[in-house]
């Protein structure tokens, strides 16, 4: 199947045209399907919160690169729809501009550097968090080998109300056509904060069109695998390990609890806060957390502000500690 391809590999994001390669750029792995005109006929890859490969197969991949082949062989010469008549790339950006000249640009420092540019600008809203939502927001599992295909419903979701059904085969999420979970996801990052979204699917030999309804917070998911989580502010300063569920037992947690124990590296303002290495962290502000060490990461991000005065919960040597720390930023301004 490759043969029939031309095989283009980056590795570094400077000069990459942002427009034509617009993806989650906290992915570690995607591919684009196009033509000699840069037209996208459809893509590969694209994650949630479980692991990195979970929704990837090669059965998946082979299918989306032959309905590749076959759009192509219907429009080899397709143009794409350009959104913008100069090159965008991340050179751009102040942060970018601050890098040596020949200092590779890592995928993920592309939403960190857009960032950057929009929180100098005060034009940044945490809203801009929920890039790429995944399918199951608006209710859709999908096929891991038949990208297309519906294989499951969530009950009470939007797609659910729009009458979609297991085994149907999605074609056309908005203006994407898809045949891919990355597809899908591309199609619902395009999609508006609310309003409504039409979906076309074949069920047997009809096609069915239909109107599904975004309500506000449909694209809110679980964001604490994304490497660009950790450059969003305040920051939390503390990070290590998950206690296992029988560690948690043995404090008299239970084992949904947040608990991890900080690494042998103590952020600054941290441990100037007080915080040891090994100290189990268990809450902020008394809050009885249930989460993980990346979620309450997460957390302290989505739910406080630079500059705001909170409490660490802490476990140490079996003595619970409270410690107050002021919550800092990171811009360089």
């Amino acid at each position: 199947m490759a043969d029939k391809f031309v095989l283009m590999r980056i590795i570094n994001m400077r000069g990459v045209d942002l427009t034509t390669f617009d993806f989650d750029y906290d992915l570690t792995w995607a591919a684009f399907f196009m033509n000699a005109n840069e037209h996208i006929y459809g893509r590969y890859g694209g994650r949630d919160e479980g692991p990195a490969d979970k929704g990837l197969s090669i059965e998946g991949l082979t299918y989306a690169m032959e309905a590749a082949l076959a759009a192509h062989a219907r429009d080899p010469n397709a143009q794409p729809k350009r959104l913008a008549k100069e090159v965008h790339s991340v050179d751009r950006f102040a942060a970018a501009r601050r890098l040596k000249k020949d200092q590779c640009i890592h995928c993920h420092q592309v939403y960190d550097f857009d960032r950057d540019r929009l929180a100098l600008a005060n034009k940044w809203s945490k809203d801009e968090v929920w890039v790429y939502p995944p399918p199951k927001n608006i209710g859709l599992v999908l096929d891991r080998k038949q990208g297309d295909r519906i294989d499951a419903i969530l009950p009470g979701s939007s797609a659910a109300a729009a009458g979609m059904r297991e085994n149907d085969v999605l074609l056309r999420l908005g203006e994407i056509n898809v045949a891919s979970y990355a597809d899908a996801q591309y199609a619902l990052h395009r999609a508006p904060k609310s309003g409504r979204l039409v979906a076309v699917w074949t069920r047997g030999d009809r096609t069915l069109t239909r109107t599904l309804a975004l309500e506000n917070g449909w694209r809110e998911s679980d964001i604490s695998w994304r490497g660009s989580m950790w450059g969003l502010e305040p920051q939390a300063q503390v990070y290590g390990r998950d206690l296992t569920a029988e560690q948690k037992r043995e404090l008299g947690l239970p084992p949904r609890r947040l608990a991890f124990s900080q690494g042998d590296f103590v952020p600054r303002e941290s441990r100037k806060a007080g915080i040891h290495a090994r100290d189990i962290i268990i809450g902020i502000d008394g809050k009885e957390l249930e989460m993980t060490m990346l979620q309450f990461n997460v957390y302290v991000r989505l739910n406080y502000k630079v500059g705001e005065r909170i409490t660490f919960n802490v476990n140490r040597n079996g003595k619970r500690l409270e410690i107050p720390m002021t919550l800092q930023s990171r811009l360089r301004r």
